[in-house]
């Protein structure tokens, strides 16, 4: 069911949710976060649908439970798909954003989409009275619960995560997508996704003899470091779909012309029409606009949104 489905009634009640990601490592496409949840009553269920580590299962058999779990009317999920422009950009800013961060803000967005939707994950406070000792006081129920696979320190991942959100009880781990069933399953939400994600990708660059056989985006592979060397532009760099901020890219970077971005301000100060080494993007055909246009993307987050929508893949929120 979509987003646009009203909130199912298992939701009012205390839910668990995993939280897990897929293309940390690779050199190519985009990183993706996922979560699933589901009321904490199904939990027994939840470990009898053979959830597994997405890593650990072949292609086709993650494909089939991804299915099968979009069926199942008790189990919720959501994505957080984001682009290789984006990593990059982040990463490289003057006060750049390190890729635990990013995952760790993933995470956090994802959790805030799921409360925002209405689903219970908070802890529950109960009144208690007893009149004939004129007593009354709060009393705290079993809640929600949220299992994560931990980036970075468990225990400080677990502190962050608590400080942002009191009211919920956090689990961080490591290896928890073999832990937890409720895990397992956003693993498989996240790699299903990716996976997509990359063979639906459409090349939006326009040069001569560009292909797809780009392996499988990890730095290690072969194939994957000859399309990166086929692909390369001395001037533009790498496609939109590489995180050119990889270290893998670096060497590729002796190769490549270094460019002065146009500014009106370095054209009234400074001369640079001297120097061999430096190149104005205005004489190669890349002006003011199309900087602007860039700049706008990357400043703004909407190139994750154009990315995923425009290449029409599964809605961002499902139950």
């Amino acid at each position: 069911m979509g987003s646009e489905t009203p909130l199912p009634k298992w939701a009012s009640t205390p839910c668990i949710m995993g939280i897990d990601e897929a293309g940390r490592g690779p050199v190519l496409g985009p990183m993706v976060y996922g979560c699933l949840y589901c009321a904490r009553s199904y939990q027994k269920t939840l470990a009898t649908l053979n959830f597994a580590d997405s890593k650990t299962l072949k292609e086709e058999k993650r494909e089939e439970l991804f299915e099968n779990l979009k069926a199942d009317e008790s189990i919720g999920w959501s994505v957080d798909v984001i682009d290789p422009r984006e990593l990059s950009a982040k990463m490289l800013k003057k006060n750049k954003v390190n890729l635990n961060e990013i995952s760790h803000d993933s995470a956090i967005g994802l959790i805030n989409r799921v409360l925002n939707m209405g689903v219970l994950l908070t802890e529950i406070l109960l009144e208690y009275s007893d009149q004939s000792k004129g007593i009354t006081r709060l009393m705290k129920e079993n809640g929600g619960l949220v299992y994560l696979d931990t980036v970075g320190d468990a225990d400080k991942y677990r502190i962050k995560l608590s400080e942002r959100f009191p009211s919920i009880k956090f689990v961080v781990a490591k290896k928890a997508d073999s832990l937890y069933p409720v895990v397992s399953g956003a693993s498989i939400v996240a790699k299903v996704t990716r996976d997509r994600a990359l063979r639906e990708w459409v090349l939006e660059e326009t040069s001569e003899n560009m292909h797809r056989s780009f392996g499988s985006g990890y730095p290690g592979d072969p194939e994957t470091k000859a399309w990166l060397a086929h692909h390369k532009h001395s001037i533009f760099g790498f496609p939109t779909l590489v995180r050119f901020s990889w270290g893998t890219c670096t060497s590729y970077y002796k190769d490549m012309v270094e460019v002065l971005w146009e500014s009106d301000k370095v054209d009234e100060d400074v001369g640079y029409g001297s120097s061999g080494k430096q190149l104005k993007l205005s004489n190669v055909g890349f002006g003011k606009a199309a900087k602007r246009k860039i700049e706008e993307i990357e400043s703004s987050g909407k190139g994750r949104c154009k990315f995923f929508h425009s290449r029409k893949l599964e809605q961002l929120t499902h139950f």
